[in-house]
């Protein structure tokens, strides 16, 4: 044991007998000890273990008023879970019933009265070596918790980076500041929150959404960056960026890439079934694939592309407004408009032809 720290160990001696105390200083002085606080009244105890945080108590067992059974208990709700702090009964009872009691209430040890300064040294030193194995160990588990906590963080920050890159590659070609999937995550996120989802699956939502267009990364320039509108053969090649990117995310153990697997294949498909690739309908489709699907379109309408121009804010919660039961889950539309809101300061007849278009 570091002979530094057993010279700096802090005592609490608790006994009603100032003979018993006196002897006890003498002998723990003797034998190296100086932090020694001792007290006849044992009412005082808990105030010094408060000041002094002690690193070994003896505690006579009997006592008028408070005996050492009674600060047993107290002790045992004073002492911070997983703290070893060496605690010593003093007592001339031997019998098996007061040992079982004590021990039973959380004493380590027993001096038995009268004092043999030998054992009281020899049992003192062993409590205290074992508390300081103890501290030494939990300071070596902190700094492993957080050197693991370290790296823990650091693998997170390297997935969200490979993730960011991943939805920057699907991007690439056809969104030139790169901020499409950044603002769709944005815009689910808010969704996800505004529908009361737990935190975990919202913060998941967020993460996987940026990949919900990785598939473009298997169409042609040609078709992907087209100006105006697909032939019938050109739109289904374009469809095919929902299974590309199912393909892509296929397999993953990760729940992000789960999840982001689900929201590529599905962010397509339609409320009433006309949806692709595979038609599903209603709550067929998954809730994150139907929250994408709105912000995703609400984004792309909102934003200048190589084939089309920016839709003006109204324009595009206009034509929210009418797809809500055809293209969209009319719950997620009504949160949508919630979290948007309606701009009144635009007239009916912008309304109106916002809607024919």
């Amino acid at each position: 044991m570091n002979e530094v720290w057993r010279a700096n160990a802090t005592f609490l001696i608790v006994d009603d007998q100032e003979y018993n105390l006196s002897l006890l200083e003498r002998i723990l002085r003797r034998a190296g000890y100086t932090h020694l606080h001792c007290t006849t009244d044992p009412k005082q105890m808990e105030q010094l273990y408060d000041e002094l945080k002690p690193d070994i108590i003896l505690i006579d067992l009997h006592m008028p008023e408070m005996d050492g059974f009674t600060l047993l208990k107290r002790l045992q709700e004073l002492k911070p879970e997983g703290d070893y702090l060496p605690i010593l009964v003093l007592t001339a009872d031997v019998t098996q019933e007061a040992k079982k009691e004590a021990l039973h209430l959380g004493a380590n040890d027993f001096l038995t009265k009268p004092l043999d300064k030998t054992e009281v040294v020899l049992r003192i030193n062993n409590c205290l070596r074992t508390r300081f194995y103890n501290i030494q160990l939990q300071d070596q588990n902190q700094r492993l918790e957080q050197r693991v906590q370290e790296r823990t963080t650091e693998l997170e920050k390297a997935k969200n980076e490979i993730l960011q890159l991943l939805a920057r590659t699907s991007e690439f070609r056809d969104d030139d500041t790169g901020q499409h999937t950044v603002r769709v995550a944005q815009m689910a996120e808010e969704i996800a929150i505004a529908l009361g989802l737990p935190p975990q699956e919202v913060r998941l939502i967020n993460r996987a959404t940026p990949l919900h267009d990785i598939g473009k990364i298997g169409i042609p320039d040609e078709i992907l960056l087209k100006p105006g509108r697909f032939t019938p053969e050109e739109f289904l090649r374009m469809k095919e960026h929902t299974t590309i990117g199912a393909s892509i995310l296929e397999g993953s153990q990760f729940s992000v890439l789960q999840l982001a697997q689900t929201i590529a294949i599905t962010h397509h498909e339609k409320w009433d079934g006309t949806g692709y690739p595979n038609g599903l309908k209603g709550e067929e489709i998954p809730l994150a694939g139907r929250i994408v699907a709105l912000a995703d379109f609400y984004d792309a309408l909102t934003n200048e592309r190589p084939y089309k121009r920016a839709w003006t804010r109204q324009e595009a919660i206009a034509e929210i407004k009418k797809q809500r039961g055809a293209h969209f889950d009319p719950m997620i539309v009504d949160v949508f408009l919630e979290i948007v809101g309606e701009d009144e300061q635009f007239s009916t007849a912008e309304e109106e032809r916002a809607l024919q278009r």
